[in-house]
């Protein structure tokens, strides 16, 4: 399916700085508030309509190749074999309907070989 959906650019900038800062709460030894108010963020997000809205997905730590169509990777190192995803510079941003996921935008990573 390769539908495209647009969303106006002020929500895209907010999704990001959401998570930003949760990068940088996972650092954080006493991030439970603020950890909440992330939370609420995202979920009001994701219930932007009746039945769907905008989600991001952070994903680091899965394994990249060229034919993922939700990334675009700079490659770290050498080696182009067994990539994973090491950076996030901006997660995938998905519009949700129903039970349809649409890409809004592609993640932004760097991948290295394990």
């Amino acid at each position: 399916m390769n539908e495209s959906v647009k969303v106006p650019k002020i929500y895209l900038d907010i999704l990001d700085q959401v998570f930003e800062i949760e990068k940088k709460v996972e650092g954080l030894t006493e991030s439970n508030s603020i950890g909440r108010n992330i939370s609420r963020l995202k979920e009001t997000f994701e219930n932007l309509e009746v039945d769907g809205g905008l989600i991001y997905h952070n994903p680091i730590g899965e394994a990249y190749s060229d034919t993922r169509t939700d990334l675009e990777a700079s490659i770290a190192g050498n080696s182009a074999e067994n990539l994973v995803v090491t950076e996030v510079i901006k997660p995938i941003i998905r519009y949700r309907k129903g039970g349809v996921n649409l890409i809004v935008r592609k993640g932004v990573v760097v991948a290295e070989s394990k």
